[in-house]
């Protein structure tokens, strides 16, 4: 890598940093120009540069950590050796993620995040499709097996995220009646039985 592209993934790396701080700090109407610009160091000119707009830092950001959740919840799997221990290992990476990292799990569990994913569903999709097939295919595989009810893989996807989604969202939002460890040993077995064949 030259060092003129060097420079410029340290001004993107800047610029999406500062757009997570700002986002967390602010929320998603103190995400300014001028805020962004503020907090990164980073001229209007580069911003626009490398992202075209806030709209496409915003969902930079948004691919970026998505992209990093995936990440964990793929190598969770992989390390399981049966369906059950992989919907155990599942559960408490997405937890331990949304623990570990809470702004970007705000930011991934947000309205704008919603509503980027319903109007872009398709292309989300497939720019993740790296980190999702092999996870799609890891439930396949223990269907196939026997070891996961015969059902669709979205309807597994629901069975198993939407508890966990609800509950990571609650904690998130700050009411305080959530405790994530809890949820951890307790939503993997209570997940497990709505998907055992």
């Amino acid at each position: 890598m030259s060092p003129k592209q060097q420079r410029g993934e340290e001004t993107a790396d800047r610029l999406l940093d500062a757009a997570l701080r700002v986002y967390a700090e602010s929320g998603e109407q103190g995400v300014t120009v001028s805020a962004l610009t503020r907090a990164s160091g980073v001229s209007l000119g580069s911003l626009y540069h490398h992202f075209g707009s806030v709209d496409g830092l915003m969902n930079a950001l948004l691919l970026r950590w998505l992209g990093r959740l995936l990440a964990d919840l793929g190598a969770a799997v992989e390390r399981s050796r049966t369906a059950r221990t992989g919907i155990r290992a599942l559960v408490r990476s997405y937890l331990a993620f949304v623990q570990e990292h809470p702004d970007a799990a705000g930011l991934l569990h947000s309205s704008y995040a919603d509503r980027l994913g319903m109007a872009q569903a398709r292309a989300l999709r497939d720019a993740q499709e790296a980190r999702l097939s092999p996870l799609a295919a890891w439930v396949q595989q223990h269907i196939d097996s026997g070891e996961l009810a015969v059902l669709p893989v979205p309807l597994i996807e629901g069975l198993v995220m939407g508890p966990v989604v609800a509950t990571a969202r609650r904690w998130l939002s700050g009411v305080g009646d959530v405790d994530l460890d809890e949820a951890a040993r307790v939503l993997p077995e209570r997940i497990w039985r709505s998907l055992a064949p």
